[in-house]
């Protein structure tokens, strides 16, 4: 088999990787178009930026109406009546491999004494189902790595009303020259193909449309890690009130790389620092992007706009490998956005990631007090 032929390559695959790709809804034809632009030498970093972008614009923030005060009030009243009509989801991305805790799967990580990511994540569906007296939709979106060990830990727990798990899609890591990559037992490489797979990962599983045909209209996108990030009434009533289509969490800045707020084609998006342009300095946002979503269903739903995979080189058994992603944020790009400034110290604390167990140590005090906050412990 010729090397650099990857079409021959995939149609040589044994069964079983065969059967993974088909289970991880593999696109053959843009994987192949992917494998050609390689051999064609893509400049990885004139596909992953954009070409210009500007700082946002205040009005971008509305500001929050401070607890306890009577709009806090009054918008907490909007948001309680929409979730005790059963209009929102919670979508936890739950397909991350805690690398630096030793690559165990994240949700199964204790994040305080004999509760686990996923256990507070359960304990929170408990806690909405009792207070607005119905099932509590909660979706944990899962990998191919994640995917067993999560349904294996929820055992019966999987029959819980409103408790739901789906995949997200995968895809083979290539050489940079365009071939398949494989690893020294000479076997191909599969991978998830980011959070941006939420929309038609969620399509795929019918999940959104019978949400949508009961009612539904809002789902909640956090990330597992971050157990500071959860249903709001306030924030969801201020959401509903100002017409959002898509509401974005963000933060003030504490030293914090990755996503920020800005503008691109007029526009108020998220956007990823590798993908801006060199001229733009990154250090003149103040804000960060906490990964936190609040989506109209029915935008969701109906999302079909093109996406960008960006182009990511990493390091597999010390040999180079590309693979292609694409981020939930990308959903800044194509959906009308606002973002909150939310805070992220204290109780009221909507951003507590944990990326090390360090950083976990750290965090297990705040982490408590949330939880007990919220009737979770």
């Amino acid at each position: 088999m010729p090397v650099g032929n990857p079409e021959q390559e995939i149609d040589a695959l044994p069964p079983e990787i065969s059967r993974r790709l088909l289970q991880g809804s593999f696109d053959r034809q843009r994987f192949l178009r992917w494998a050609a632009e390689q051999q064609q030498g893509l400049d990885r970093d004139a596909a992953n930026r954009l070409d210009a972008v500007e700082p946002p614009a205040p009005d971008d923030f509305p500001p929050l109406p401070p607890p306890g005060s009577d709009e806090h009030r009054r918008l907490s009243a909007l948001g309680l009546q929409a979730l005790d009509r059963g209009e929102v989801a919670l979508l936890v991305l739950s397909g991350g491999m805690a690398t630096r805790m030793g690559s165990v799967v994240k949700a199964l990580v204790e994040a305080l004494p004999g509760r686990s990511f996923l256990d507070l994540r359960l304990a929170e569906q408990r806690a909405l189902a009792l207070r607005h007296h119905r099932p509590f939709p909660l979706w944990l979106m899962t990998s191919e790595a994640t995917d067993g060990p999560i349904r294996d830990a929820l055992g019966g727990r999987l029959q819980t009303p409103g408790l739901a798990v789906f995949q997200q899609h995968v895809a083979l890591r290539l050489r940079p020259d365009g071939s398949l990559f494989r690893d020294e037992q000479g076997q191909v490489d599969l991978y998830p193909t980011g959070h941006g797979d939420v929309p038609d990962a969620l399509r795929g599983s019918g999940l959104l449309q019978a949400f949508r045909a009961q009612g539904g209209r809002y789902l909640w996108i956090a990330n597992l890690d971050n157990l500071g990030a959860t249903i709001d009434a306030a924030l969801l009533g201020l959401h509903i009130e100002r017409a959002h289509v898509l509401s974005v969490e963000v933060v003030q800045k504490a030293g914090d790389k990755g996503g920020i707020p800005v503008r691109y084609q007029g526009r108020p998006i998220v956007c990823e620092e590798f993908r801006l342009p060199p001229s733009f300095d990154a250090a003149t946002v103040q804000s960060f992007n906490t990964n936190t979503f609040l989506c109209n269903a029915d935008a969701l739903d109906g999302y079909a706009h093109p996406w960008t995979y960006c182009v990511v080189e990493k390091k597999v058994a010390g040999q180079p490998v590309i693979q292609r992603e694409r981020l939930v944020g990308e959903l800044t790009f194509h959906l009308p956005t606002r973002f909150l400034l939310v805070p992220r110290e204290g109780e009221a604390s909507r951003f507590l990631p944990v990326k090390d167990p360090a950083e976990l140590e750290r965090r297990r005090p705040d982490i408590e007090a949330v939880a007990r906050a919220r009737g979770l412990l």
